[in-house]
C-alpha cells in the first residue's frame, strides 16, 4: 500500500489472493468471479458510501451519476492462485464461489492503510477510505502532534 500524505490517495501495490475453491470447472470463469467480487469489496471499501440530505433523509447518491463505483483503473493487478480440497458434499467435489473475493478486500484493504499511515499516528479508519477521508486523518494527527508541542 502506498498512501500520498498530500493527497490521501491510496496505491495498492500489490494484492494477492489465495481461495480454496473445491475441485475447478472452469478456471477461467472462477479468476473471473473473484477478481469481480475483489473490484466490488475494494470499492465498497475505498468509495462507496451512501449519503443522505441531513433535513429529509433524502438520498443524494442515489444514481451511477453521483455513487462512486470504482474504475478498472482504480484496481490493482491481482495475483490469482487456487488451492483445490475436494468437497465430500457432492460428486463433483466443488464448493461455492459467489462473491468470495468481497469477503477479504475491505479489511485487506483498510488494515494495510492503517498500516501504512501507523508512524503518522493513525490508529482507525472508518470505511470508506476516500482520499479526502485519509487526508483528514492525517491532518487531524497533524493538529494534534502540534498542539502536544506547543503545551
Amino acid at each position: 500500500m502506498e498512501v500520498d500524505p498530500d493527497t490521501g490517495a491510496t496505491t495498492i501495490q500489490r494484492y494477492t489472493v489465495q481461495d480454496d475453491m473445491g475441485n475447478v470447472v472452469n478456471p477461467l470463469l472462477l479468476q473471473g468471479q473473484i477478481m469481480g467480487g475483489i473490484a466490488q469489496g475494494l470499492g465498497q471499501a475505498m468509495l462507496e458510501q451512501a449519503i443522505y440530505e441531513p433535513g429529509s433523509g433524502q438520498l443524494l447518491t442515489g444514481s451511477f451519476l453521483d455513487y462512486a463505483m470504482p474504475y478498472a483503473s482504480d484496481m490493482p493487478d491481482i495475483s490469482f492462485a487456487v488451492t483445490p480440497v475436494p468437497s465430500p458434499r457432492n460428486p463433483l467435489g466443488v464448493k461455492g464461489a459467489g462473491e468470495a473475493g468481497t469477503v477479504g478486500a475491505p479489511p485487506a484493504f483498510v488494515n494495510s492503510v492503517v498500516d501504512a499511515l501507523y508512524d503518522s499516528g493513525v490508529e482507525h479508519l472508518d470505511m470508506p477510505l476516500s482520499p479526502m477521508a485519509v487526508w483528514q486523518a492525517l491532518a487531524s494527527r497533524s493538529q494534534t502532534d502540534k498542539k502536544r508541542e506547543a503545551a
